[in-house]
């Protein structure tokens, strides 16, 4: 039984999750711009070389988010809003099938212990908090090490456009930096920047990705961010702690009123997901910034001071030379996007586990009937 339980949730998170990244990818695809755009302090401009300014901003000039939609919608057409689309949904397919298969398994193993301690008069024979945590993160742990890949392709679909603008205009800045070193006329100077601008962008899609990937880094290119990705693994465990606590509460104040139905309605559900993930969310985000500077291109700052060889070097230099705001990029996006998509995840993982569990139960039925 336990086993088939973790077959339902596995598919209906699965099930959840590609509803919930439809209709929030849009929102998604534009957090991830706003997370890998380099955005320097003011009083550090002047410590990058000159050509680097050519491709960054200051913090002030940064677009917001209704800015920065229409700018995609404007140079991209609608597509652009839903570039990677189809990687991230086998990502989100594939993780959180594999988290919550894993986490139904290990979920089974702590109620099991917690009512073998109550036997021997330990507990209540409850899992508690930090029995979510555990389960949680090894669920997470496991699905961020089969899953890091596909994340990879999906972060470079998402940024492929921003990165070759980034790198067209330091094309040009270099063509007119010539231009005024009198090493390149006037004419000369039209004609080449008439040509950049009529450049079309080459097709870029999953396999255009991982070729991109595979020739900078081989292999190891696709678990880039890997090591922010399993720290960020306290992302989920804090949200199911929330999330699995509230439920209880929910069902113990509900028995305490002798209330003859203790089971939770789709909007609780809903309510109870939005503020679990809004907690974990703020809590992490910093990790999910360096994560998705890793796995982008890396042209994308133009300078070596705004190029990541690691974990650690990306945050000494976002310290340095964009400070603690610089962690902070896209939040409030990130922030909507998550807490509607992890709603519309729980609620629809629920109705799904419950329509799943009852024709399993119809189809044992069946099959006993049949064989009597």
């Amino acid at each position: 039984m336990s086993e088939s339980n973790a077959i339902a949730n596995g598919l209906a998170g699965a099930g959840g999750g590609i509803i919930a990244q439809i209709l929030t990818y849009p929102l998604q695809a534009v957090n991830t711009r706003q997370q890998t755009e380099r955005t320097l302090k003011k009083n550090k401009q002047s410590l990058l070389p000159q050509s680097s300014n050519t491709t960054t901003t200051d913090s002030s000039s940064s677009p917001g988010f209704f800015v920065q939609i229409f700018q995609v919608i404007g140079n991209e057409g609608w597509g652009g809003l839903y570039s990677g689309l189809k990687p991230s949904l086998l990502g989100t397919a594939a993780s959180q099938g594999i988290y919550y298969f894993f986490y139904q398994i290990f979920k089974n193993k702590a109620v099991a212990i917690a009512a073998a301690r109550k036997l021997k008069g330990h507990g209540d024979g409850t899992v508690g908090m930090f029995g979510w945590l555990v389960v949680a993160a090894i669920a997470g742990s496991l699905n961020v090490l089969f899953t890091n890949p596909i994340w990879v392709l999906v972060t470079r679909m998402q940024t492929h456009n921003q990165a070759e603008r980034k790198i067209m205009e330091e094309k040009k800045e270099l063509l007119r930096k010539a231009a005024s070193e009198s090493m390149l006329a006037g004419s000369t100077l039209e004609d080449r920047l008439e040509e950049l601008n009529s450049t079309k962008p080459k097709p870029f899609g999953t396999i255009h990705a991982a070729n991109e990937v595979y020739n900078e880094a081989g292999i190891v290119g696709f678990w880039k961010g890997v090591i922010p990705a399993l720290i960020m693994v306290c992302n989920p465990s804090i949200q199911f702690m929330i999330y699995e606590s509230s439920l209880k509460r929910l069902r113990a104040k509900r028995s305490a009123k002798k209330q003859g139905d203790t089971s939770i309605t789709a909007l609780e559900v809903f309510i109870v997901g939005a503020i679990a993930k809004l907690g974990a969310t703020v809590t992490t985000y910093p990790l999910l910034v360096v994560k998705s500077r890793l796995q982008a291109k890396q042209e994308i700052g133009g300078s070596n001071s705004l190029r990541y060889s690691g974990t650690f070097d990306a945050i000494l230099k976002m310290i340095r030379y964009e400070g603690l705001p610089g962690f902070y990029k896209g939040m409030s996006t990130k922030i909507v996007q998550s807490v509607f998509a992890a709603s519309v995840l729980f609620m629809v993982k629920e109705e799904l586990v419950k329509a799943i569990m009852i024709l399993a139960n119809k189809s044992k039925k069946v099959v006993l009937n049949l064989s009597s």
